[in-house]
This record gives structure tokens, C-alpha cells and sequence, in this order.
């Protein structure tokens, strides 16, 4: 009678690790979405790091919003740490009526988005978007935004095709994140008028006094926020990672911080955030306040150990 035992506990301890390796590996790899903004590769960046702290495999890739969201309702990505509201109201909605996108968290609050310019062309008079068309020739008639395919530059042109605010005629150059900066940043040492998309956070806010134009409301809102999304269900089959996205929250001094050392000290991402959250242990351990590791271990204490808090 004692080999059956034995044979039966042998086989209950197997069915039981093989049960565990099953749940665990449904969710030991996850997938990131980063537009290449250098806000969201600096939360990506965190992010990656702590889940990496946990056990997890992380994967990221670079696309645009739109494929971005294509990719959520796919399910080729997990998680998007970026959704920029109300700015992205439209892109996002359709997605979030067919349930194909959740919204875990708002990760950041503060924001702002829409044309800029330095303060010196606001002092001359451009100081909101019916005052555009009025500096055309100051402004070469060249509008700047970022990324091809972005909402914000599809929203200008949208401008520009329906003549709003006598627009008609101006162009929307566009480019990624750093070349419109830098293009911007020559413009400013030398003194020329410009008008850009802008947004905080983000160094650029600190490198020369810039003033938000309103008259964007309509798409752009006023002060908005971040919210953090997954793919349908992803909550639902990777709960602890889920807990641990609740609890990422971010602040603008803690991303304009990290951007800055990314941006004008030339740090890679990883090693920015890292250096920050070796500066603000609290902030990460709330951060992984009721989450285990992959394996179902002391949370707090592997990231700790793995990130040197």
C-alpha cells in the first residue's frame, strides 16, 4: 500500500508544478508599447526595470499611437503606459466602446499639450490661434509638430484644410520628438519666431520660456492626464501585474527629472530611471506594495535587492 501512496503523492506534486509553471507562464512575458516620446520610453523604461526586478520578461516596442492601438485590440502588445487624454479621445474611443482596450489607471495628472511658442513671439502679439495666420510670414508658414501619424498633427492639418482661423496655406512639418526639438532650438538661438506642439512634462519647458496658445481646446482640452491601458482582459489573466500597474503612478517633477538626464545629459532611459528610483526608494516600494514576484515571492524585497534601493 505504501508505493501507490507514494506514486499518487509523486504524481499530485507534478500536476501541481505543472499547474503553477502553466498560470506563471501565461503572464512571464509582457509586452509594452513606447511611441518614442520621451515621457513614455521614461515610464516605459521604470516600468521594464521593476517588472524585470519581479522575474518577468519584457519586451518593447516602438510604434506609433495608432498602431499602437491596433496592436492592444491585436493582442501583439499588453500595456500602453501612454494615453495622453483628452488629447487622444479620438483615437482611443472606438477601441475602448468595443472593450478591446481597458483603462487600468490614470498615471499622471497635470499635463498639458498644444501649440507653443517662445515667449518673445508671445510678447509680440502670437498669442493664440486666431493669431497664427497673422505671423505667416515670421513663421515661414510652417507649423511644427511630431510624428507622422500622429492625432495632434492629423488635428492641424484638419485646421489648415477647413481655412479655421485663416490657417489655410501653412504646412505641418512633421518629425519625430527630437527633430522637431532640434529644429525648434535653432529657430530659438537665433531669435525667429516658431510655433510647435508642445507639452509638459518635458525638459523643453525649462530649456527656453515658453507660453501654450488657447484656442486648441476643442481637441486638445486644457490640463489633462495620462492613463495607463491593456489589452481586453489583460488584468483579468495577469492580476499581479495588473496590481502593480494600479499602482504606478508618476508625478511631473519625477518624469521632467528623467527626461532631463535622457534629453540634455544624454543618459540612456534605463539608466535615468534607474538613478531616480535609487533616489526615491519610497516611491517604488508603494509601487509594489501588494505585488509578489513572478514565482510568488516577497515583492519588495526582490526589487530592493535587484535595483539596489
Amino acid at each position: 500500500m505504501i508505493k501507490p501512496i507514494l506514486t499518487l503523492t509523486g504524481a499530485l506534486a507534478v500536476s501541481l508544478m505543472s499547474t503553477s509553471a502553466f498560470a506563471a507562464g501565461q503572464c512571464e512575458s509582457v509586452s509594452f508599447s513606447d511611441v518614442g516620446w520621451t515621457d513614455i520610453t521614461t515610464t516605459t523604461a521604470t516600468a521594464r526595470q521593476v517588472l524585470e526586478a519581479l522575474g518577468y520578461d519584457v519586451d518593447v516596442k516602438v510604434l506609433s499611437v495608432p498602431v499602437t492601438f491596433a496592436s492592444l485590440e491585436s493582442d501583439d502588445v499588453d500595456i500602453f503606459l501612454g494615453n495622453w487624454m483628452p488629447a487622444q479621445t479620438g483615437a482611443i474611443t472606438p477601441y475602448l466602446e468595443s472593450g478591446e482596450i481597458e483603462v487600468i489607471t490614470t498615471n499622471l495628472e497635470g499635463t498639458n499639450y498644444t501649440l507653443a511658442v517662445p515667449e518673445y513671439t508671445f510678447d509680440k502679439g502670437l498669442t493664440s490661434y486666431s493669431k497664427i495666420a497673422d505671423f505667416r510670414e515670421e513663421l515661414d508658414g510652417k507649423i511644427y509638430g511630431i510624428e507622422p501619424g500622429n492625432e495632434g498633427n492629423a488635428y492641424l492639418v484638419e485646421l489648415i484644410e477647413n481655412n479655421t482661423h485663416g490657417l489655410e496655406g501653412f504646412d505641418v512639418v512633421e518629425s519625430s520628438e527630437q527633430g522637431m526639438l532640434a529644429q525648434v532650438n535653432r529657430l530659438v538661438d537665433d531669435g525667429e519666431d516658431v510655433v510647435f506642439l508642445g507639452w509638459a512634462p518635458h525638459p523643453m519647458n525649462s530649456a527656453f520660456p515658453i507660453k501654450y496658445l488657447p484656442g486648441g481646446e476643442d481637441f486638445f482640452g486644457g490640463e489633462g492626464i495620462v492613463q495607463t491601458v491593456t489589452r481586453k482582459g489583460f488584468a483579468e489573466e495577469c492580476p499581479n501585474v495588473g496590481k502593480l500597474l494600479e499602482n504606478m503612478k508618476f508625478s511631473l517633477p519625477m518624469e521632467n527629472e528623467i527626461m532631463g538626464a535622457i534629453l540634455n545629459d544624454g543618459e540612456d532611459a534605463g539608466d535615468a530611471s534607474l538613478a531616480w528610483m535609487q533616489a526615491n526608494p519610497d516611491a517604488v516600494l508603494a509601487w509594489v506594495e501588494g505585488v509578489t514576484t513572478l514565482d510568488g515571492g516577497d515583492g519588495a524585497a526582490a526589487v530592493k535587492a535587484e535595483l539596489g534601493l
